[in-house]
């Protein structure tokens, strides 16, 4: 049931999307406590969001500081069983996380990984593919896990784990804690099928491919620490 979910919203600069994003999540997710957290945006998405919010979410802001520095801010206000992440844009469809927490809550202690390769789903440019494959091919020989999509958005974690993961990352290389951490512990994460709707550069995917060294350079240092 949502009531147990805590859903974590890291925004910057989604004017165009938030209030959509905003609207999914009260319809699907009624029960869920959701946490917006505005990273510095320079646009109107902070107004949105203190427009839209109901009047039992958190919103919070803070200076810019990267999508890792938003999502650590917001774990530490999840208060509810578990917590997923949720971009502020439409790629990920709220609807999604129902299957996500159902298996949560009935597997203790392990955590939950949407994957967009365990079903057909568009991909707009070949150059993330080839990134996501080769940061989850390194994700698993480090660790010796089997994953198939190590920087996917919706991760769901018990939130008693994810608050005990040691989480230093700013920008995306968030990803990339999340995955090695839990694996170097020898916690369980299970994948399973998710839709995705990619949009393009020009409509505001963040996320580049210097991103994926950034990520690389994590696994190794968590990986031999």
């Amino acid at each position: 049931m949502s009531r147990n979910l805590s859903i974590i919203v890291p925004v910057f600069n989604e004017e165009r999307t938030i209030q959509s994003v905003m609207a999914a999540l009260s319809q699907i997710h009624p029960d869920a406590e959701i946490i917006y957290v505005d990273d510095g945006s320079k646009d109107q998405s902070l107004a949105i969001i203190k427009q839209y919010a109901r009047p039992f979410d958190r919103v919070l802001t803070k200076e810019n500081g990267g999508k890792g520095s938003a999502i650590r801010l917001g774990m530490n206000h999840a208060t509810r069983p578990f917590t997923v992440i949720q971009d502020a844009d439409l790629e990920y469809s709220p609807s999604e996380l129902k299957g996500l927490l159902s298996y949560a809550e009935t597997h203790s202690g392990e955590i939950v990984f949407g994957s967009r390769f365990l079903k057909p789903n568009p991909n707009l440019y070949k150059r993330y593919l080839l990134g996501n494959k080769i940061m989850t091919l390194c994700v698993n020989i480090l660790f010796g896990s089997h994953l198939t999509d190590s920087y996917t958005c919706y991760k769901l974690f018990p939130t008693e784990i994810l608050k005990s993961i040691p989480l230093t990352a700013r920008g995306f290389e968030l990803e990339a804690e999340l995955c090695a951490y839990p694996l170097k512990r020898k916690i369980k994460i299970h994948e399973l099928p998710i839709t995705y709707n990619p949009r393009s550069l020009a409509e505001g995917k963040k996320i580049r491919f210097k991103d994926a060294w950034k990520g690389i350079i994590t696994l190794l240092k968590i990986r031999w620490s």
